[in-house]
């Protein structure tokens, strides 16, 4: 488990415990979901549909195996019906605002019982646009109660009724794979459903997505030309772990995924000129184009970049990016070179 969120987690669950800290303990609750959902947003705005439904680590153990289709669905379906079926005895995000019939699902259950290929071919009828709109909804719903409830609610457990409606429901299969859930959370208080579906279960899921995106990037930039279009090195990049670049479908730099159809600006115009990328561009001085527009930080030293790219060539480019890493510690290259091109491109030439 992430160390940090491990952390964040057991601080959470300590406060929890105690009256005198529940709010802050919710609170932190909420805020620590909110960074958690944060990173199914960044998976679903840079991302294909393809990478939905592909399974680089298919037929390993461990959550990681599955897709990141199914893990959204898998996370937010037991979420919906244990904060709804079970604590707030309500109706059910999926049903009560037709999720169903907008994400496509084929079935209502937490899909514990599918497994292989199954797993694939349920992701890949998914609708994966309104499965995040779903994941929102359900996250959005769950932090309410959250806020709703008071310290002595925690150690609230459930009847024979409760398990009843969940058997009704039919969300949760009766294979063997799925069922145990119904007892495993009626043997559970409140407190206990709060440090697992809402918390700890995230943790697990989302580690496994970042696994699945990993692999996914790093099958998409196999071969493919590690300079963007822009000048950056991907290969030197901080979103390395995030991005398959901009040579891909896999590309998650904040300018295509804020852009139409996820294509960057840079990209967009060099592909209009027929142009390898922004250093053979004749208007790159004066350029402010996607990552060169004059808000961006680090526009110039992109600039500056593609400028001795033009002059020095790629190899060479690859070269000193590589010196330039091993000799200082840092993430963004403008960090380094300024944000002066023309100073930019002196700093370049002498290493």
């Amino acid at each position: 488990m992430d160390k940090n969120w491990s952390e964040k987690n057991k601080e959470i669950q300590k406060l929890l415990s105690k009256e005198a800290a529940f709010d802050e303990a919710i609170s932190k609750l909420t805020g620590f979901r909110e960074e958690l959902f944060q990173q199914i947003t960044w998976i679903v705005e840079g991302y294909p549909d393809k990478a939905f439904y592909q399974m680089p680590f298919a037929g390993v153990n461990g959550y990681h195996s599955k897709t990141l289709a199914y893990s959204i669905w898998h996370i937010f379906r037991i979420e919906d019906i244990v904060a709804h079926e079970m604590i707030a005895e309500d109706e059910q995000i999926l049903f009560r605002e037709k999720f169903l019939e907008k994400t496509a699902s084929p079935i209502i259950t937490t899909g514990n019982e599918l497994e292989g290929e199954k797993i694939a071919e349920f992701s890949k009828k998914l609708n994966v646009k309104e499965l995040y709109l779903y994941a929102k909804a359900v996250k959005e719903s769950s932090d309410r109660i959250l806020l709703q409830l008071q310290y002595k609610d925690l150690k609230r457990k459930f009847s024979d009724d409760a398990r009843q409606r969940l058997i009704e429901s039919k969300c949760i299969s009766e294979d063997e794979n799925a069922f145990w859930l119904i007892d495993y959370w009626c043997g559970k208080d409140v407190k206990g459903l709060i440090q697992m579906p809402f918390s700890r279960h995230w943790i697990m899921h989302i580690e496994a997505m970042q696994r699945i995106k990993n692999r996914l990037c790093k099958i998409a930039r196999k071969g493919i030309d590690p300079v963007a279009v822009c000048g950056l090195s991907c290969n030197h990049c901080f979103l390395g772990a995030w991005c398959g670049g901009c040579r891909t479908e896999y590309n998650a730099c904040s300018f295509a995924t804020c852009s139409e159809d996820r294509i960057c600006p840079n990209v967009k115009c060099c592909n209009e000129k027929n142009i390898d990328g922004c250093y053979e561009c004749s208007e790159l001085e004066t350029c402010e184009k996607g990552f060169f527009v004059p808000s961006n930080d680090g526009a110039n030293a992109a600039k500056a970049q593609s400028l001795y790219i033009r002059k020095y060539g790629k190899k060479e480019f690859m070269k000193v990016q590589a010196r330039l890493h091993e000799k200082y510690d840092f993430q963004k290259v403008q960090e380094i070179i300024g944000q002066d091109h023309k100073e930019a491109l002196r700093i370049l030439e002498e290493n």
